[in-house]
């Protein structure tokens, strides 16, 4: 996890209109603009205006706002000339899960075929279904004993 505070965010100051950024849409709760590191031509990033590193940290009502704008974004995407012929959402939380900017953010990657996106796994071992059940046990008696 990075300490990070607000005032040394980079996504906060965009937010606060005193980091440079390609603004796309902007409300009192979210911003939109393009990532300075684009998997692909109009790869765009949604976060909110204010500071809140992790998922769990993100209020629900947060996080549907993004859902939503992310649905408007990749329809925006789709008809703005820019190859793209699908989309896919991103959100990584934690270091491990690749998150480089630790304020909450989502990527919205317009994708064509070929494009050099990957994302990859060991997907030909697929673990029993004993396995599936216990993995599943432990999240639910961790989301049920959650205050």
């Amino acid at each position: 996890m990075n300490d990070l505070s607000s005032t040394a965010c980079v996504f906060c100051a965009i937010a606060s209109g005193t980091g440079d950024a390609s603004l796309v849409y902007e409300d009192p709760l979210l911003i939109g603009f393009l990532d300075i590191n684009p998997v692909n031509e109009g790869h765009l990033l949604i976060a909110p205006k204010s500071h809140v590193q992790d998922l769990a940290d993100l209020p629900p009502e947060t996080l549907a706002a993004m859902a939503t704008l992310a649905q408007r974004l990749a329809a925006g995407l789709r008809l703005s000339g820019l190859r793209c012929e699908g989309v896919n959402l991103f959100y990584a939380d934690g270091e491990a899960a690749g998150q480089e900017v630790f304020h909450s953010h989502l990527h919205v990657i317009p994708r064509y075929d070929g494009d050099p996106f990957q994302i990859t796994a060991d997907w030909d071992s697929p673990p029993s279904r004993s396995t599936l059940d216990r993995h599943a046990d432990l999240i639910r008696e961790a989301l049920y004993s959650r205050s």
